[in-house]
């Protein structure tokens, strides 16, 4: 029987059936749709039909031969979709085609549009394409069913939002769906409860971790070069649920509120390599370890790099674990540190960025853990006599001994962007 015949037998409401039908996992039996083949007799041409219906789903055309599927041949290649239709602001056609089962994705399709809000999102395709994003999620999830709103469309319709400034579906009932829409290509934006939907199939997979570590390792094979110094910082996200959890101190509202941190490794240029969420807003020192144990997988055992972070990660025993990881560290002096006498500050100079800056800086070794830690201190002098005490354990740097600074230009530049800071 119909939702409708059953809530009346049984007095309730439509809506209270569909509920719980959807709570319940339940399947409507498929109807019978229109067939768009011939009708064929014997069993040879039936399964050449079948074949020709199959590949109606991936070329986006009806033929009586099999077309290559739309999957993707290799690891950075990506499915071609194509469509029916002509207007692009009416996908009817495709739409059927989902509707019966026949396609897998709507191919995107623009139409000239005059004083189009949000259009400058699309300067970001370029970018998305070459980020790999898309061939990555095609070979881990590879598809999320036949539909108009396919794998593809999702990926690209979340970025381009997270872009626009839109963070949830929800926000997505303040803004024009045709408008949105034709952004991406279609008639209009998925609605909340579609987009929802698709991000439950596809976090019902977990295949999150198993993505960003593909991602990284892409970033990691194109800009290997750039991975000698790596930043490692921890930005604190309010927590809207239900659940009970640690506070954190949000900067923005300048209050401490139910929230996550999520620690993200950038490379030397800035750009992010993966992240991390803490489960209950755990302490930087204690997410370094994890945190670069994860890198060292994906760096290789052998490779050399410079971690730097804030005094959120200052603990001397985790600097012994890092260095015996086969990282190095580069971080601010924590605590009370014994002031230095100006007169032994030594005028440094340096090009960065192409510009010319001066510091007056003093460099010693200290110890730690009553003697069993090495570390090198270096320490500036500011213009009103506050002194700011860098730790690293780089040896190999001569900032000290040479008046043009260091002779490698990205820890200079390192250097001088955590001097700077601390004005």
């Amino acid at each position: 029987m119909s939702n409708r015949g059953i809530a009346g037998r049984l007095g309730v409401s439509e809506k209270a059936i569909r509920k719980r039908l959807r709570r319940l996992g339940w399947q409507p039996t498929a109807q019978p749709s229109l067939l768009l083949e011939p009708q064929v007799t014997d069993e040879a041409s039936a399964a050449q039909v079948t074949e020709g219906a199959k590949g109606m789903s991936d070329s986006g055309a009806v033929g009586t031969t099999s077309p290559p599927p739309l999957r993707n041949e290799g690891e950075g290649s990506e499915f071609a979709p194509t469509s029916l239709d002509r207007d692009p602001l009416d996908r009817s056609t495709d739409r059927a085609l989902a509707a019966l089962g026949l396609l897998e994705d709507a191919a995107p399709l623009f139409a000239p549009a005059q004083n189009l809000p949000m259009a400058g999102a699309l300067l970001a395709i370029p970018s998305l394409v070459a980020s790999g994003v898309l061939p990555i999620a095609r070979k881990l999830y590879g598809s999320i069913a036949p539909a108009f709103y396919g794998l593809r469309t999702t990926l690209v319709a979340y970025i381009l939002l997270a872009l626009l400034r839109i963070p949830r579906p929800e926000n997505l009932k303040e803004h024009v769906p045709r408008e949105l829409g034709r952004i991406i290509g279609l008639d209009r934006i998925l609605e909340v409860k579609t987009l929802r939907r698709k991000l439950t199939v596809l976090a019902s997979r977990k295949m999150g971790q198993n993505f960003g570590r593909e991602l990284a390792r892409k970033r990691i094979a194109e800009r290997g070069r750039m991975m000698g110094f790596l930043y490692v910082d921890g930005h604190v996200r309010a927590y809207h649920g239900k659940h009970r959890i640690a506070k954190g101190y949000d900067t923005r509202k300048r209050l401490a509120v139910p929230a996550t941190t999520d620690y993200w490794v950038n490379d030397r240029s800035g750009d992010p390599l993966f992240v991390v969420t803490a489960e209950a807003n755990t302490a930087l020192m204690r997410m370094l370890e994890p945190i670069l144990q994860e890198t060292r997988t994906l760096l290789g055992p052998n490779r050399r790099a410079t971690v730097v972070f804030d005094r959120g990660g200052w603990s001397p025993k985790v600097f012994v674990k890092l260095l015996a990881m086969g990282f190095d560290i580069l971080t601010y002096r924590k605590y009370r540190v014994r002031r230095v006498a100006e007169k032994r500050f030594v005028l440094r100079t340096a090009r960065l960025d192409g510009r010319s800056v001066k510091y007056r800086l003093f460099d010693q070794p200290i110890r730690l853990l009553k003697g069993k830690l090495r570390l090198r201190q270096v320490t500036r002098l500011l213009e009103g006599g506050h002194q700011t005490a860098i730790l690293t354990s780089r040896w190999i740097c001569g900032i000290s001994t040479s008046p043009t600074g260091c002779s490698n230009a990205g820890a200079r530049r390192i250097f001088s962007s955590t001097c700077v800071r601390s004005t």
